[in-house]
């Protein structure tokens, strides 16, 4: 961002008074352009012992797997945009159960948050962010093919804490990726 969305004005990146870090300032109007993470949410969804997969027809990570989930909206409720990009993304509709977990990526201003849920039919579709949407079995989750390190971490999670019939919340923070 370079200019003051309320007022056109080209802005300066400076600390503000009483603020820690730089932002962009608007001189003209004085407005503080604040930017925030963005909050990517999505669902852990099963149908009788499989979980939903969704192959990316978008990029990043064009053809490769992963949970159904996208960027929040704003005036939505976190399970709402997880019960959402469910639909939009698998065609699929998902009773959520609970939060399971969050994975901070600070290095790209993003948080990944997931559900927890079950299908309430076994009914699914690609939707126009989807190559192709399956259920799997998960010994045939394709694990060198998924999309996201965080998506990787949350089925690692989940594989986990189901064989003992309850679910913990994790959550992690994911580093860069060197070299």
């Amino acid at each position: 961002m370079s200019f003051c969305i309320a007022c056109g004005a080209a802005g300066q990146h400076l600390i503000p008074p009483g603020d820690n870090l730089p932002r962009l300032v608007c001189p003209r109007c004085g407005h503080i352009h604040y930017e925030n993470p963005r909050m990517v949410v999505g669902c852990v969804a099963e149908w009788e012992g499989r979980i939903l997969l969704c192959r990316r027809a978008i990029a990043p990570r064009l053809g490769y797997w992963t949970l159904p989930a996208g960027f929040m909206e704003n005036g939505e409720s976190a399970a709402a945009a997880a019960r959402r990009e469910t639909q939009e993304e698998a065609g699929a509709l998902v009773r959520i159960d609970a939060p399971f977990a969050m994975v901070s990526i600070a290095h790209i201003n993003q948080i990944h948050f997931f559900y927890r849920g079950q299908l309430t039919t076994p009914d699914y579709a690609a939707g126009e962010e989807s190559l192709e949407v399956a259920l799997f079995h998960p010994d045939t989750i394709p694990w060198d093919d998924l999309s996201f390190r965080s998506v990787r971490y949350c089925l690692e999670a989940y594989l986990r804490d189901k064989p003992q019939g309850r679910f913990g919340f994790h959550e992690h923070e994911l580093p860069p990726l060197t070299g």
